[in-house]
């Protein structure tokens, strides 16, 4: 058990609300990234979620869409250390070492967009 966290792409045009998403009802659903107990990268992700009007609390298997600007901050906050010391029973812990991968996931999701994609974080623990 833990925190597995997961990044897919999906046709733009069938998402209408970046924080009511269901993924087992999204056409063309594909997998471009995972990540296993990385917490703050996850913590990020929940604030992310709760800013674009988000309310559960509890922020497991909900998923959020992220755009072109959602990308600039969160490579600015990689690259700068800022990701938000994040906690949890399943949750493992952020060491520093994911940097490289979370910019990798950055370039397939800005590749995803410009093509016309969405991209959804979601996660399970």
């Amino acid at each position: 058990m833990g925190l597995d966290m997961y990044a897919f792409t999906a046709k733009a045009d069938a998402i209408a609300n970046p924080v009511e998403i269901d993924l087992d009802q999204l056409p063309e659903v594909t997998q471009i990234y995972a990540w296993r107990k990385h917490p703050n990268l996850h913590g990020w992700m929940h604030a992310l979620y709760m800013s674009k009007g988000g309310t559960k609390d509890c922020f497991n298997c909900v998923p959020v869409q992220i755009s072109t600007e959602d990308l600039d901050m969160l490579e600015d906050d990689i690259r700068a250390g800022n990701l938000p010391p994040t906690g949890g029973f399943f949750y493992g812990e952020s060491d520093g070492s994911e940097q490289q991968g979370d910019l990798d996931f950055i370039a397939r999701a800005r590749a995803a967009i410009a093509e016309g994609r969405a991209v959804i974080y979601d996660s399970w623990w």
